[in-house]
């Protein structure tokens, strides 16, 4: 209930309140160590029951009336209710929170109800919503959203998982990422990207990676697209020189102090995003911008302005959806143990990530990963990595040995996602797999051949491992 803007709860003999939205949606949060490091968690197990009991009978139209951060003081937030569309809001504008949990889960809410709903929705609506949901009901709800995106193949199609194959190298050594994405490729990997971290940020090993990825793309005609993970002020340099780019990266936060932070504004992705279309290299589509986000950018920017992490990272979705990406991925376990501290924060983490985005209407996918330092392992991983392809994700990362060595952090490799797409039936993009096929990586079924599989590729390799060593300095 609330009153005199003042949210209030019993529970048991005792009364809490809460004095704003912003401390509400905080302290309805999921336990995790970033909350609790930025001081806006709840300080009992009771009194986050509590803020869960006041959030479920908050009306959903309250979140349009009581912007978290000023409108006058944050892009972001003019950005979410400039663009608001209450046509589509119209079916759920009666309901509150709790309301709004119970008809996400109906049978008859279902692809095409939710792809109608979701410019209608905020990023605090849904994030309210994952707050009272246990993990069964995100992976429900966001398997039952679909979105699919378009550049040279499609992802998200129905019962694919893409894959971004990440053959980073930390001395972006030419020879060792092809051998890299060679081996992704063998794999069945690289139909979500080709996306490099370069270990320099600088144009000229942008356009050096770029073109590299964009010869081997035409010699093997790969319907794929590539992508160097630079800052998109890079991007752009390398596009006013003639770069072969494809996809424009950039991490985004939910705040514009935070997005400040990163080096971008809004007006700047808008750039970005046109500089990107106006190469027209999109075959089956026009969808080239590359988004990652993860929980805790805010609060590790200190720009936050007191509002939780994970609504803070639905708010970086709306940012995202904003310039019709090509993928999004919530980089989940990247940050460390300050933020999300052990596997069962991650885990839930990625799940509430994924199904944010889904509602939002975004091409989710995600890096399932963890620091060494975190209280997390392999096995975390593969739990999460198998709940959110049942969930519906649209990619997840492929990393040689699940290692990156580059950015030292650990991944999923080729091998996991080849174990997830067996084991729940997901094949690769539809034009990415007819191509697997033709070069022998894939069967008819879209199982991998062995022990000689792709025998296309391989009797190759010499003129592949030739090209790089084009790219390396004389």
């Amino acid at each position: 209930m609330q009153d005199n803007g003042r949210y209030h709860a019993t529970l048991g003999q005792q009364r809490f309140s809460f004095k704003s939205l912003v401390e509400l949606l905080a302290r309805a949060s999921p336990e995790r160590s970033g909350d609790q490091l930025a001081g806006v968690a709840a300080e009992s197990a009771q009194e986050r029951i509590a803020a869960r009991m006041a959030l479920a009978d908050l009306p959903l139209q309250r979140f349009l009336e009581e912007p978290l951060i000023p409108y006058e003081d944050d892009e972001v937030t003019r950005l979410i209710m400039d663009s608001h569309d209450r046509d589509a809001f119209r079916p759920v504008a009666h309901l509150t929170v709790g309301e709004f949990r119970d008809w996400l889960l109906r049978y008859e809410v279902d692809a095409a109800t939710l792809r109608a709903l979701a410019p209608g929705l905020t990023p605090e609506m849904v994030a309210a919503v994952s707050k009272l949901m246990r993990n069964q009901d995100l992976i429900l709800v966001a398997s039952k959203a679909r979105v699919e995106t378009r550049f040279r193949n499609t992802i998200g199609a129905p019962a694919t998982l893409a894959v971004r194959l990440q053959p980073n190298h930390p001395t972006d050594d030419p020879t060792g990422i092809a051998a890299s994405i060679l081996d992704g490729l063998l794999h069945g990997a690289g139909d979500a990207t080709v996306g490099i971290n370069p270990a320099t940020d600088n144009v000229d090993s942008y356009i050096t990676l770029t073109r590299l990825m964009d010869e081997l793309r035409q010699a093997y005609a790969i319907p794929m697209q590539s992508c160097v993970l630079a800052h998109v002020t890079t991007a752009l340099e390398a596009v006013d020189q003639g770069a072969p780019v494809d996809l424009i990266f950039q991490s985004i936060a939910g705040t514009e102090a935070a997005n400040r932070a990163f080096g971008i504004d809004l007006a700047l992705l808008q750039q970005a995003h046109d500089a990107g279309r106006s190469l027209g290299r999109g075959t089956v589509g026009q969808n080239l911008m590359y988004f990652e986000t993860g929980q805790g950018s805010a609060l590790s920017a200190d720009a936050h302005h007191g509002v939780d992490q994970q609504t803070c990272e639905a708010r970086a979705h709306a940012v995202a959806r904003a310039f019709d990406p090509l993928l999004v991925n919530t980089v989940v376990g990247f940050i460390g143990p300050e933020y999300l501290y052990d596997g069962k924060q991650i885990i839930r983490a990625g799940l509430e990530d994924h199904f944010c985005g889904k509602l939002l209407g975004l091409p989710m996918g995600c890096d399932v990963c963890y620091t060494n330092h975190a209280e997390a392992d392999q096995d975390d991983m593969d739990i999460l990595l198998t709940v959110l392809t049942a969930a519906g994700c649209n990619f997840v990362m492929g990393v040689p040995g699940a290692d990156d060595i580059m950015l030292s952090y650990q991944s999923t490799s080729f091998h996991d996602a080849n174990y997830v797409r067996q084991l729940l039936g997901k094949t690769p993009a539809p034009e990415f797999r007819q191509w697997l096929q033709a070069m022998e990586v894939l069967d008819e079924q879209g199982r991998l051949l062995s022990p000689q599989a792709g025998r296309g590729l391989l009797k190759h390799a010499e003129r592949l491992a030739a090209g790089a060593a084009g790219y390396l300095p004389q």
